[in-house]
Parts: C-alpha cells; structure tokens; sequence
C-alpha cells in the first residue's frame, strides 16, 4: 500500500498521541490540516490495508487484578495448528508466535490474580500434545510499548519505567464507576464523529464525565494509554528478534536501562528462570531487516558485556489482540 506523508504522519499520532476528546478525529484533522471525516476515511482504509489493528486502551492488567506471564512450548510441528488454534481461543492470550528455535511456541497469557497458571496451562493443552511448557513471569519490567515511525529510522519514544515484582503486583481500588468505563472502554473504536458519546450514553453518562474517567485511569497507571496498534510486519518491520541474554544478577538494573533506551527496543524485561532456559533479560528488537537486528544485538551485547545471548526470531504471527480484562 502506497502510504502519502498525511498518511504517516496520522499513523505516528494515532499510536502515540490520541486525543480522548469529544470529537477526536477532527482534532487529529486539524494538526493534519485536513477535516474530520478525511481522517476517519484514512484510518478506515488503513484497517482494511490491516495496517492499523484496531484503536482503544491500553490497560495495566496487574492493576486490574490480572497476573500475566510469557509462556514457552515445544509442540510437534504436526501438532502446531492444533495447538495455535486453541490457544488463540483463550481469552487471556493476546500475543502468540512461532519462533525459530526448539521451543517454537510462545504467547502471552493473562489470568486472574487467584488462578495458579501452571493449571491454566494444564487445561490449555488439555488437547494437544506439548512435549514442554514453562511460564516465564516478568520481575522487573524496564520498557513497555512499541510505537512504529512512519517517518523513517526506528520506533518512536516507548513507555520507560522501572518497576520491581513487589510494585507490580500491587492491585489498584476500582470503583463501580471505574469498572463501567473499562469495561466499555475495551472496544475498537468507532469510526464516527462523536464515538465516545456512544459509550458514554450506554452507560447512562454524560460524554464529559466520561472523558474524565478516561482521565483518571490514565492518571493513576490503570491504562497506560489509548491509541492505536500497528501491525508492524505491514508497516514495514518485518525483523522482530526476541533477545535474550544470561545476566549477573547484580548488573541486570544497568543492562536493562541501556537496553530501554534504545529505539528499536519496545520491550525490555527482567523474567524469572527454570532450569530449561536459564536466560533472564529480554528485549524485542525491531528493526527492517534481519541485519539490521543482528548489528544492533551485537553491538548492544557488546557495550552491556554480555556474551550468551540468543535472538529469536518469529516465523509465524498466530494471534496478536489486546486482552479483555473484566472488572
């Protein structure tokens, strides 16, 4: 798809900068110089070029009573469809790949705060044969969120933050009011002039008190943000290598912060081990080439000085949404 610079520069704002106002595409149009409804036609083409996946919240599931964890397979590749078929079913999966080594299977999961995931996972492969399966819950998070330039170079800026295991597990108070908003707030947005009205009147609210909730939850941490997400292999990053390194403990802190200021790093985490994969620092690297990945690995490896390392690149996407929670 020929993507004009309008195009771009609308596809850097929507995933970074998304108004929560009453008419949020004609604020879009007007620091795009065009109207409201030229934006809204934009992003329609865009989804159905499956650019753009869909618009909403981001939501800090520890916050809502959720633990996520990575998760990790070896599955048999006669097994593989089976298997990504019913683990895209899940509700609480919302990341799920192929990737090129012998544990081929990975995916996110998130489950409610009083479940024991090893069970979760025991009833998921129920009826397919995983010959391994570990969880790999994070520790530490170093940086989370990955914003595709349209602009050329790399990702634009990503959340940074540092936040131990005791932090995260830290649930926050819901009001009922609160509840409504996430609930309803889990949608694609509409494509119309006034789409937060529509929710807002659903609920019996009015359009204002229910941009200032939206507010709120941004404010206290409960969504990190609301915009949109991109589906980077269509935007052009066709490189995304899962990178993990064997890290002292003692220098993890100072690697991970290197590793989250980088452009191509969205993500960086501190992951608890096992004894079947003994690497704890992860960062996904994207970038347009393969090459382009292995330069920055190495070089990043090298300034941090850690030598065993592994890159994991994903061969297949099998599910890619946002989770959602129920409060």
């Amino acid at each position: 798809m020929h993507l004009d610079s309008i195009d771009k520069k609308l596809l850097n704002l929507v995933q970074t900068e998304f108004p929560l106002t009453n008419e949020p595409y004609s604020a879009l149009g007007q620091r795009l110089g065009i109207d409201g409804s030229e934006v809204i036609s934009r992003i329609k083409r865009l989804k159905e070029e499956l650019i753009i996946r869909q618009i909403g919240p981001i939501l800090e599931a520890r916050r809502l009573g959720y633990q996520p964890t990575l998760v990790a397979m070896t599955v048999e590749k006669s097994e593989l469809n089976r298997a990504e078929q019913v683990i895209s079913q899940h509700p609480g999966v919302s990341h799920g790949y192929e990737r090129n080594h012998h544990f081929n299977l990975w995916f996110t999961l998130a489950v409610p705060r009083e479940s024991d995931i090893m069970m979760e996972l025991k009833l998921l492969t129920s009826s397919f044969e995983a010959k391994v399966v570990f969880a790999l819950p994070a520790i530490k998070v170093f940086k989370i969120g990955a914003y595709f330039n349209m602009n050329g170079g790399g990702l634009l800026t990503a959340d940074t933050m540092t936040q131990s295991y005791s932090a995260l597990l830290q649930e926050s108070e819901l009001t009922q009011t609160d509840r409504l908003v996430i609930n309803e707030l889990q949608q694609d947005l509409p494509l119309v002039t006034m789409p937060f009205d529509t929710m807002a009147i659903r609920l019996g609210m009015n359009e204002e008190h229910f941009l200032t909730q939206c507010q709120s939850l941004l404010q206290r941490g409960i969504m990190r943000r609301f915009g949109a997400s991109i589906n980077h292999n269509r935007a052009g990053f066709k490189a995304n290598a899962m990178t993990c390194w064997i890290a002292p403990p003692d220098s993890v802190d100072v690697a991970g912060q290197q590793l989250a200021s980088l452009p191509e790093v969205s993500h960086c985490y501190e992951r608890k081990t096992n004894p079947l994969w003994q690497y704890n620092l992860f960062a996904m690297v994207h970038s347009r080439t393969r090459e382009a990945c292995y330069e920055i690995i190495s070089e990043v490896s090298h300034r941090i000085g850690f030598v065993d390392y592994i890159l994991l690149f994903s061969t297949k996407e099998f599910k890619k949404t946002r989770v959602k929670y129920l409060v």
